[in-house]
């Protein structure tokens, strides 16, 4: 078996550069055939016991940007949403360098690609609720902010037995009062937010969100990464692999507050 820095140097063959990526979804090439929406009726939803359900953490605040500093961990966080194979390619690589992540998933998300919840908990990540539609949460009604939670929830629970371990609000690195309450109500302790953001969502080359990861990324930091950018599937072997040199092991955020 090779050893875990062996993992995650040889993990970078499941990357591939933004651009060849991007071609071949495009194209439906690469992969083989492009991958279309399933519907979630029909898809078998998971036992309950073997889907986590949320937890309180007595001495932590109802919103959570970071564990204990003297760990050397790291959650890598991802905001479920994009093409699936994006997903896929990062949840591999992942896995092949024994490192755990946390997905944030979108409803609709979900909607569309019902097995990849199956996916994400059998390869040991966290798998949590990133609201329905993915808008502006912390500028709707109270009715609205509710239902766009609770619709995640109902879909998550539907496929896995669990609304999921985390909440994290949309479009907003921290929940307004309201919301916080909302999430509580619905089921989740906490809000996670993060104290590290990647910006992958810029799209500001591989190399970028790799030094911004590890430029800021200490003992117990919560990293926001996002599935739905090529930049950041070429950019996750070297961003693993530089985490390790600097002595931190990506696990879930449920572990890294364990």
């Amino acid at each position: 078996m090779p050893d875990r820095r062996t993992a995650l140097r040889t993990g970078a063959g499941l990357a591939v550069s933004a651009g060849a990526f991007t071609a071949a979804c495009s194209s439906g090439g690469g992969t083989g055939r492009q991958e279309r929406p399933r519907r979630a009726t029909g898809h078998p939803a998971a036992s309950p016991s073997e889907a986590a359900q949320p937890r309180a953490y007595p001495d932590r605040p109802g919103q959570i940007d970071h564990g204990p500093r003297d760990r050397a961990r790291v959650a890598l966080t991802f905001h479920g949403q994009g093409d699936p194979r994006f997903a896929r390619s990062i949840l591999g690589t992942a896995e092949q360098a024994g490192a755990k992540v946390t997905v944030l998933a979108v409803g609709s998300w979900l909607d569309q690609y019902p097995d990849i919840a199956r996916r994400i908990l059998d390869g040991g990540h966290d798998l949590g609720n990133h609201t329905q539609r993915h808008l502006g949460i912390n500028t709707m009604s109270e009715k609205d902010a509710l239902a766009e939670i609770q619709a995640c929830a109902d879909r998550l629970r539907r496929l896995t037995g669990s609304i999921g371990t985390w909440f994290r609000p949309s479009r907003a690195p921290r929940a307004t009062p309201l919301v916080e309450r909302l999430a509580r109500r619905t089921g989740y302790p906490h809000v996670l937010s993060y104290d590290v953001d990647s910006l992958d969502y810029t799209s500001p080359g591989a190399a970028a969100v790799t030094r911004k990861v590890v430029a800021e990324a200490r003992g117990g930091s919560v990293v926001s990464l996002h599935f739905g950018y090529a930049d950041t599937v070429t950019a996750f072997p070297a961003l693993l692999h530089e985490l390790d040199r600097r002595g931190l092991t990506a696990v879930t955020t449920t572990e890294l507050l364990t």
